[in-house]
């Protein structure tokens, strides 16, 4: 009787780890905030770089090596084309040129920072971010924003790639 428990037990713990395999979350972050004494937009965004590295391959059919000792300012190049490609915003219903302006590496994330000058008052804010959509059905493109204190979030997906803040 013990053995048919050890074996159910076992059986059991076997069906139920197994159940619990490795899944990748496809999710990137933005952080927007308002600067009003410098009338400015700043802009942070947390990109997986192997993610990156597969879009910038799957959309321009070039192998970059974005995040490794090999990288080159080409592979940077891409990358800026595509983000900014891939994210935009209006300001007041105007669009706005977005300035890229340095990146780091935090592990296997990408950070990017970029700003949006001349902006002396923010009535609402639409953001557009389809990066890295097309790479993932699954891909979330969280949106966080603090804009005269206030805190707002957006959750932008494949089927809602653009959101108001207001």
């Amino acid at each position: 009787m013990n053995k048919i428990k050890l074996y159910t037990l076992l059986v059991v713990t076997c069906l139920v780890f197994s159940s619990f395999g490795f899944h990748k979350f496809y999710v990137s972050i933005y952080q927007i905030n308002y600067a009003p004494e410098k009338k400015m937009l700043q802009i942070t965004s947390r990109l997986f770089v192997d993610d990156v590295n597969a879009v910038l391959l799957k959309k321009y059919g070039k192998r970059t090596n974005l995040g490794e000792k090999n990288e080159t300012q080409e592979d940077v190049n891409l990358m800026i084309k595509y983000i900014l490609d891939n994210f935009s915003l209006k300001v007041n219903d105007q669009l706005k040129p977005v300035n890229f302006l340095s990146k780091e590496m935090e592990g296997n994330v990408i950070i990017c920072y970029y700003n949006v000058k001349d902006i002396p008052k923010i009535r609402s804010l639409e953001v557009r971010n389809s990066a890295l959509i097309e790479l993932n059905s699954e891909q979330q493109n969280i949106i966080q924003s603090t804009i005269y204190g206030e805190k707002q979030s957006l959750l932008l997906t494949s089927e809602t790639l653009s959101g108001i803040l207001k």
